[in-house]
Parts: C-alpha cells; sequence; structure tokens
C-alpha cells in the first residue's frame, strides 16, 4: 500500500525507495548466482550477456573488481523476469536439501549397522526389506574385522555406504 502511494505521489512512476530497493533485490538475485554451478545456470536459459557477466564474476578475485561485477550483473537482472529464476532457485535449494537429508540418513545407518552389527541389520531389513542381507552382512563383516587391514576396512565401509544409498532407491 504505501508503494502505491509512493508511486502516485510522483505521478505513477516508482519512488526512489522503491527504485533502490528493486535494485538491491536484482543484485542479491544476481550473487545467488554467481554461486551456482555453471551447469545450473545454464538449465535457466539466460541471456547470454548475463550468463557471461555471470561466468566472468566466478573468475574475479579482486574484492572491488567483484562488487563492481555484481552491480553490473545487478543492472542486467533489471531486464530478466526474476520469478521464473527464484522458482528454480527455490526448487535447486528443495532438492539440495532433500539430498543432504538423504546422505544424513544413509550415514546414521551405516555407522548403527557398523557398531551395533546384527541387531541393527535385522532392524534396517524391517525398514528395507528388498536389501540384499547377505552383502550388506559381508559387507558389514569386512568393515569390522580386526583381521583385515585398515585400508580394506576403510573400501568395505564405502561399498556399505553404496550399497545402503542403493537400498534407499
Amino acid at each position: 500500500m504505501q508503494e502505491e502511494e509512493e508511486s502516485q505521489e510522483f505521478g505513477g512512476r516508482p519512488s526512489k525507495s522503491a527504485r533502490k530497493r528493486e535494485a538491491s533485490a536484482a543484485q542479491d538475485l544476481g550473487t545467488r548466482l554467481i554461486a551456482l554451478r555453471d551447469s545450473d545456470l545454464v538449465e535457466l536459459d539466460l541471456p547470454e550477456r548475463l550468463l557471461e557477466a555471470i561466468r566472468l564474476a566466478k573468475r574475479i578475485t579482486a574484492r572491488g573488481g567483484l562488487a563492481r561485477q555484481r552491480q553490473y550483473i545487478g543492472k542486467l537482472m533489471r531486464d530478466v523476469d526474476p520469478a521464473p529464476i527464484e522458482a528454480a532457485l527455490s526448487a535447486t535449494s528443495r532438492t539440495d536439501a532433500q539430498d543432504a537429508e538423504k546422505h544424513k540418513r544413509i550415514e546414521t545407518w551405516r555407522a548403527r549397522l557398523l557398531a551395533e552389527g546384527p541387531a541393527a541389520l535385522e532392524e534396517f531389513m524391517k525398514w528395507r526389506p528388498t536389501a540384499d542381507r547377505k552383502s550388506l552382512q559381508a559387507l558389514i563383516t569386512k568393515a569390522t574385522n580386526e583381521r583385515i587391514d585398515s585400508g580394506s576396512r576403510e573400501g568395505a565401509s564405502r561399498q556399505l555406504f553404496r550399497a545402503l544409498r542403493d537400498s534407499f532407491g
């Protein structure tokens, strides 16, 4: 409501404060884009000038130069509809959070299986009945066997993680 009053006050033109807020939001969005991987940037289907400016910003190491480049990216962002970019970034953020949560669950199960052994395996099999019990048991035994060298135990632990990840689907 305040923005409407401000824009009416200046003959339909946005106030200086509103323009500053928009410019700051565009620059902030540009900064979030700089943090993305190049493959994620390409998927956003950004204008070529903006994409090149973001790629250049990734290579700039000087603090002042990077600040100027972020301002330039913010300027280029004013000509782009931010809604689809925001939606894509939100979807990516949700996917990353889900992947991180899945990774934590798998790591927790691996730690339990290595620490508790057969009891934890029984519980895991109730939770994931399609998992290959024999291969999991063999990996647990190999990863916890004191007579096997530490490199082989670590390798078995990594294989156990991969087997658990595969069983999570």
